[in-house]
């Protein structure tokens, strides 16, 4: 009686059952089983190693009519910016003509822009085709006509000599004396070139001045006689005091054949022999 009550006690402490489906009978052979993931595994390894080829072959395909299509290989370029220069001056001067895109560096084409006097500034950009080359060129703006040992060349307001590229009559021309053969790319002072333009504002009948490296700009007067007044920014005041000083000439008869006002602190005048 007692082994039979704490049976049942026993029976009634037990957790409750909980209910599991019937395991996957794994398979009894081992080396099957192995041979099986076995054999997935290299199935995937082959797989990787087709596409992988399949990748490098396309890349290799690729690079191959990349460099070996006609295309990519630069025969003209797009030019903006033009006024006075030609787009077949402006390929030339990049010397890219028939190099494959891949080797054109802008950086290097715009530095053999700027070797050309004409070109202020200029922008290069790479691309694909049909426009693989763009560039923006920003030309020198004309200012004077520079006249040196018969040969006409062009001056921008900062004083760099230019080949003229056209024929502009409203342009003062400047007839220079006494120099050596004038360099494109050379610079002529900016004290010439403001001065000069000075002159013209205030006369703008004035189309050719004549400029000498000792006197400076001048011109002859209508009256008959050689003047001269140096260079600078002060055309104004060497005005005022030529003109007091011909007045006072003519006042006592006096014709002279030189003024010179280059030094307003000491201008002078000459007269010819018997005047």
């Amino acid at each position: 009686m007692g082994l039979r009550s704490r049976t049942a006690k026993q029976r009634d402490e037990r957790l409750p059952a909980i209910w599991r489906p019937p395991a996957v009978a794994a398979p009894t052979d081992s080396g099957e089983r192995q041979q099986v993931q076995h054999g997935a595994r290299s199935r995937i390894f082959v797989s990787w190693r087709v596409f992988s080829a399949l990748i490098v072959l396309s890349l290799v395909t690729v690079l191959f009519l990349f460099f070996s299509a006609d295309a990519f290989y630069v025969h003209s370029i797009a030019v903006g910016g033009l006024t006075y220069m030609t787009k077949e001056e402006v390929f030339a001067l990049t010397d890219i003509a028939n190099t494959h895109i891949f080797w054109v560096d802008p950086e290097e084409v715009r530095r053999s822009l700027m070797r050309s006097a004409t070109v202020a500034d200029a922008e290069v950009r790479i691309g694909w085709p049909p426009h693989m080359v763009q560039i923006i060129v920003e030309e020198r703006q004309p200012a004077l006509v520079w006249e040196q040992n018969g040969v006409a060349t062009w001056i921008d307001l900062q004083g760099r000599v230019m080949r003229q590229r056209a024929n502009d009559p409203d342009l003062l021309r400047i007839q220079a004396m006494n120099l050596p053969d004038a360099t494109l790319g050379q610079t002529v002072a900016i004290d010439v070139v403001t001065g000069a333009l000075q002159l013209r504002s205030m006369y703008a009948n004035i189309d050719v001045l004549h400029f000498d490296p000792n006197n400076g700009l001048g011109y002859m007067d209508g009256r008959g006689w050689e003047v001269w007044f140096g260079t600078g920014t002060d055309m104004p005041e060497k005005i005022l005091i030529y003109n007091a000083i011909v007045d006072d000439l003519l006042a006592r008869g006096i014709f002279p054949y030189v003024v010179n006002l280059a030094n307003p602190d000491a201008p002078y005048y000459s007269v010819s022999q018997g005047g």
